[in-house]
């Protein structure tokens, strides 16, 4: 990372301070004084690790109340070095139509956040797509990889190796099989580069997220190339970082990880105008000037804050919220229509299950009752609300910033003194934000 020689001078000149020009290497010298308190790592050890951790061996109340520990065997598959357990405010936000592939209903959607204005925001998206019908949404992938990595002496060796595993292919298939009972290989992607080569495994995982599912698969089917192989590798690892999992990826953009959906609303203009406070013309042409800001500050894909929305419902519901860095992309779309707004998300990588992980949870999976999405048979329908809250968030946070409301409702919501934060008014032919009529007003007189 490329920094200004101010700020480098800046930082590094910070630990000199109060010392002599010697005193940066004393800091940075590894240090072996001392006695360093080991963390008990026994299962049932809560009370052991307080006593390594706290000056006076008690446990923090706020951590570890009656409540944390009595649910502590609950969270035995699911945590380490257990201390106790937060507490995270849950809020609903719907209903939200969502007429699906999978998902068709109203959807009351629990987010677990401490980000003030998140649920109205998303609350408020969720009315308009409800009162314009409901958003159509589809899932049009389901696929969840990993990439094992290998080195061979030569490229004659590793393209002698990927004839071999691509004629495998079948004996993969059984292997896989025989470590789960829900998971299949649907296909091997191969990237040669050099003598190394990539071998993409995409797995259909069932209604699980599936991580766990496919790194099980995948290494049983590493020990069955290690003993079949007639070309062997010099040495291979699990994953090669070529499958995109928890970060943001080009790849993943463009052909999915997880369950891949799109999802669209048509808005009145009317509805526009009396829940969004803008009109669709100005909705539109902010989706143009912040599609061409993302592109020049280099995002993947172009879209507001998808985060916010998969974070919150996915702590909710038990899911690996590592995850939300590569779900958290993909394609926001507003146009202005002859008789409103066509809004469109689509988010190719969504990492979503109803089972295994921490769907099984009893919040967690409390969360997932609420929306009748408890269990096997709903993942999909789950990827497709998904979608429909990240619209319902797109909606709002686009109308609050064409309405110069963004900054308010953070104030009104965060703080409780929204008359502490001017109003910024959008330059429009002089209509106030606030008056959307006189916007659509202005608006007419433009076409």
């Amino acid at each position: 990372m490329l920094l200004p020689r101010h700020r480098a001078l800046d930082h590094l000149q910070s630990l000199l301070r109060g010392g002599a020009p010697g005193l940066l290497g004393d800091r940075l010298e590894p240090r072996h004084d001392g006695t360093v308190r080991r963390i008990p790592t026994d299962r049932d050890a809560v009370d052991a690790r307080w006593s390594a951790i706290a000056p006076d061996g008690a446990p923090d109340r706020a951590l570890l109340d009656e409540r944390a520990r009595a649910l502590a065997p609950a969270f035995a598959r699911n945590i380490e070095n257990y201390v106790g357990a937060l507490t995270v405010p849950v809020g609903v936000a719907g209903p939200v139509r969502v007429n699906g592939s999978h998902a068709a209903g109203d959807y009351v959607v629990p987010l677990a956040t401490t980000e003030a204005a998140l649920v109205a925001s998303i609350n408020r998206g969720a009315s308009v797509i409800t009162a314009s019908g409901g958003c159509a949404a589809v899932t049009t992938n389901e696929l969840v990889s990993r990439a094992p990595g290998f080195a061979f002496a030569t490229l004659r060796d590793a393209g002698a190796f990927v004839l071999w595993v691509l004629d495998a292919i079948p004996h993969l298939r059984h292997v896989t099989e025989s470590t789960t009972r829900h998971g299949r290989l649907a296909d091997v992607r191969v990237s040669l580069e050099g003598n190394h080569v990539y071998l993409v495994f995409d797995f259909h995982t069932g209604d699980a997220s599936g991580q766990n599912m496919v790194t099980i698969a995948t290494q049983a089917i590493c020990a069955y190339i290690a003993d079949a192989s007639p070309v062997p590798p010099l040495y291979g690892f699990l994953e090669a970082n070529h499958s995109g999992d928890k970060k943001a990826s080009a790849q993943s953009f463009t052909s999915g990880r997880g369950r891949s959906v799109t999802a669209e609303v048509h808005v009145p203009r009317a509805l526009v105008l009396e829940r969004l406070h803008t009109t669709p013309e100005m909705l539109a042409r902010y989706f143009t000037i912040s599609a061409i800001g993302g592109v020049l500050s280099g995002t993947i894909g172009v879209q507001g804050h998808y985060a916010n929305a998969l974070a919150a419902l996915y702590l909710a519901t038990g899911q690996d919220v590592a995850c939300v860095a590569e779900s958290a992309v993909g394609v926001t779309r507003l146009e202005a229509t002859a008789d409103g707004l066509y809004a469109a998300v689509t988010l190719p990588n969504l990492l979503v299950g109803t089972v295994g992980g921490g769907t099984g949870l009893p919040a967690q999976r409390a969360c997932l009752a609420t929306m009748g999405l408890a269990g096997e048979g709903h993942a999909s329908a789950l990827a497709e609300v998904c979608a429909a809250v990240a619209l319902a968030g797109e909606l709002s946070i686009t109308a609050a910033l064409c309405a110069g409301e963004f900054a308010t409702a953070h104030a009104r919501f965060a703080r409780g003194t929204p008359a502490a934060v001017p109003t910024a008014p959008v330059v429009f032919a002089g209509a106030a934000p606030s008056d959307p009529v006189a916007l659509a007003e202005a608006e007419a007189s433009h076409a």
